[in-house]
């Protein structure tokens, strides 16, 4: 155990259920953990079947029943207790701050917080390190009433430490590995807000993407991940990873909007729609055009991909039979050329760590552009015929949005800042011959989940959300593909528990 932090619970097994009940308290349900959303704690909450105390045991108990062999969580954060009783009084007074108050989240060790946890990236050469204020994000989590539960393990540096590193690793935290698979790759750098998020170790994890941060883990661990429009000029871009798309769009409700301290998000129109939560419409797809680029789907697939293809086709059935038309083949043109000469890589790569990317650019043997810092990369960017996906393809078809398999989406939304959504499509079946790098880790396996993506026009994370939502309430793919690890202790087995 890494994480003691006041617990009474009595560790024992959790129930299949998405109710239980406490024997101590009977005729008393409690949400179970393994799915409860933002909305189930919050009644409980309201109606005082818990506190905000008891989700902090609760929480922390789940991240000790796994972490040793997941890694997922490198710190707790010491005054989770007194932050959540603070919050309970004000909630007994009348007080809420909003729809997250006195939730836990866990945020991505890149996520600057001015308090006694670290700011490390995974590094032990910042581990004591100090900021003189929380980041935007930190302290917007704080004024919508989030508990900061702690941090989870990233790649280290965002994956530039060096090309060679596992996804998932950090000198800090060790490997992080995905829950569906012994010795799952997690994917990345987001490793261990993904896996937390899977497991119900918090209700929400944020992560930081540039390129598939986000939504590679989200894909590869059975969640629903967003990467809004980047945050900043430099690309980076802190998106919310939950269990459901409505959690995210709470999430991301709580977070977005200009910040004063970054000019780029000025650029946010006036009158955009940044009410996420209600965009979530079960009818949203009703009448929506869909583009299926199949030029970047036929360059990208290999022999295993083929369960999550299948899947992919099918999930387009449900779309359609859902009222959405499907327009085949709106392919972008300059695809293979991208892939080829390896545009998307001088883009992308070193993916969360963009402090090194002008020293990234500098250090390359063969630069076919001559990009040699941040400013020329924007001026490419923006001259560049990857400006136009899926800008151009969804002007010239009339579309609502582009839909990929997650595996394949990311790197394209990098390019020209797209929002894009994951949510969860299936895993790959019982007889898929496994696939595992030098270090063992496992990327293509029996029952390693797989994700379904929507990219949209940048400022429209609120249409983006509402297709994602119709999609996910008709299929509910998440809930048939199971970890086969499990935290033990669920919200019942701490509540009514205090220690004397």
């Amino acid at each position: 155990m890494i994480f003691r932090i006041l617990l009474c619970a009595l560790v024992i097994s959790g129930a299949n259920s998405s109710l239980t009940t406490n024997t101590n308290f009977p005729g008393t349900t409690f949400p179970d953990l393994n799915e409860a959303s933002i909305e189930d704690l919050a009644e409980g909450l309201k109606d005082k079947e818990f506190t905000s105390v008891d989700l902090i045991n609760a929480y922390t108990a789940r991240i000790n029943d796994v972490n040793d062999a997941l890694n997922a969580v490198v710190e707790i954060n010491p005054d989770a207790i007194l932050i959540a009783s603070m919050l309970d009084n004000e909630r007994s007074m009348g007080t809420l701050r909003g729809p997250l108050h006195g939730i836990p989240i866990l945020i991505k060790d890149v996520i600057a917080t001015n308090d006694k946890m670290n700011n490390t990236a995974g590094s032990h050469a910042l581990s004591g390190a100090k900021v003189p204020a929380d980041s935007t994000i930190a302290r917007k989590l704080r004024e919508a009433g989030a508990i900061i539960l702690g941090k989870t393990n990233p790649s280290q540096w965002g994956h530039f430490r060096s090309f060679s590193i596992s996804n998932g690793w950090s000198a800090r935290g060790g490997q992080t590995y995905g829950p569906y698979f012994p010795r799952q790759d997690p994917s990345g750098s987001s490793s261990g807000s993904a896996v937390a998020a899977t497991l119900g170790l918090a209700t929400v994890c944020l992560g930081a993407e540039i390129s598939g941060s986000i939504i590679a883990p989200s894909h590869y661990n059975n969640i629903v991940g967003i990467k809004p429009i980047p945050v900043s000029e430099h690309m980076d871009t802190i998106g919310p990873m939950t269990k459901t798309v409505k959690d995210a769009a709470y999430a991301l409700q709580s977070i977005a909007g200009v910040d004063p301290l970054d000019n780029y998000t000025s650029a946010i129109p006036c009158g955009a729609n940044m009410d996420f939560v209600n965009a979530c419409n079960i009818s949203a797809l009703k009448g929506t055009r869909l583009g299926v680029p199949r030029n970047v789907i036929s360059l990208m697939s290999d022999n295993s991909t083929g369960s999550m293809l299948e899947a992919f086709n099918k999930s387009l059935a449900i779309l359609r039979s859902a009222g959405a038309v499907i327009i085949e083949n709106t392919d972008f043109p300059t695809a293979q050329e991208s892939i080829d000469n390896g545009l998307l890589t001088v883009q992308i790569v070193a993916a969360d760590f963009v402090v090194a990317v002008e020293k990234y650019l500098n250090l390359l043997v063969y630069n076919p552009h001559n990009i040699a810092d941040l400013p020329d990369l924007r001026e490419w960017t923006q001259s560049s015929p990857l400006e136009g996906y899926p800008n151009k393809p969804t002007d010239r078809y009339k579309l609502d949005a582009v839909v990929l398999p997650s595996l394949f989406s990311s790197n394209w939304a990098a390019v020209v800042g797209a929002p894009i959504i994951s949510v969860p499509m299936g895993a790959m079946p019982s007889d898929q011959p496994i696939v595992s790098d030098a270090d063992g880790l496992v990327s293509v396996g029996p029952n390693i989940p797989f994700g379904f993506s929507f990219l949209r026009a940048r400022f429209t994370n609120a249409k983006l959300i509402g297709l994602a939502y119709a999609f996910e309430q008709i299929t509910m793919k998440r809930r048939m593909v199971n970890p086969y690890i499990k935290p033990r202790t669920d919200l019942r087995d701490v509540v009514g528990m205090h220690c004397q």
